[in-house]
């Protein structure tokens, strides 16, 4: 598959790193024509690079792997080059105090979709740090990572998934792209109990037999 990267920091390095690995062709985009370099550099693998209305145009998915406040302004800018495209964005729309910044607005995956309406916009790789995402692979307790995916377009859906399982890691159906904004919510209050509070934020979700309720033979909640 060919993969576009649009941007040149640790989220574009540590997932670009993996489908390298897997024998991708990855194109890095870059405001900063060195750190585009640098980078493809590190990945290896007869990785390019360029500028990112070059990386927008090379692939058949294209990364964005761009802050929340400057992601859909760089969209924008190359949303010609995207036209048609899967646009698979990772941001975390998360400032201080780890506030959701969208604040009830449209998440941050609709306004990348809004900003380069011809792509099709999917939402995945946002609830970890990125160092999670070099692991090789990201399993735990012998339990390989889920990642929840939101879109609207089955191939895209589809092409994002086998990105997941390069990773190592097991793609989560995640819905349409309308539930982007529960997962970038999601990221918010984890991200706000395991670095602002110490939690143990894995604690708050029961057993899968307890989802839906007691198990049999427990009296219910009082």
């Amino acid at each position: 598959m060919r993969i576009g990267v649009l941007g040149t920091g640790n989220m574009a390095d540590a997932l670009a790193t993996h489908w390298v690995r897997a024998g991708h062709e990855v194109f890095v985009g870059g405001r900063d024509a060195r750190r585009a370099e640098r980078l493809a550099a590190r990945l290896g693998g007869g990785t390019r690079h360029g500028n990112l209305d070059e990386a927008a145009g090379f692939g058949a998915v294209v990364l964005a792997a761009l802050p929340y406040g400057a992601g859909a302004e760089v969209v924008a800018g190359v949303r010609a080059s995207l036209a048609g495209r899967v646009l698979l964005d990772c941001s975390n729309p998360v400032g201080p105090g780890f506030r959701l910044l969208t604040d009830g607005g449209p998440s941050a995956a609709r306004r990348l979709a809004d900003a380069a309406p011809g792509a099709r916009v999917v939402k995945a790789f946002n609830l970890c740090h990125e160092d999670v995402w070099r692991m090789t692979p990201p399993v735990f307790d012998g339990r390989p990572l889920a990642v929840p995916v939101c879109g609207d377009d089955g191939e895209a859906l589809a092409l994002v998934e086998e990105l997941v399982r390069d990773t190592g890691c097991t793609p989560l159906a995640g819905g349409g792209l309308d539930r982007a904004g529960l997962v970038e919510a999601t990221a918010a209050l984890l991200i706000g109990l395991w670095v602002g509070e110490g939690a143990d934020a894995q604690a708050i979700a029961p057993p899968l037999a307890f989802a839906t309720g007691p198990a049999e033979g427990l009296p219910p909640h009082p």
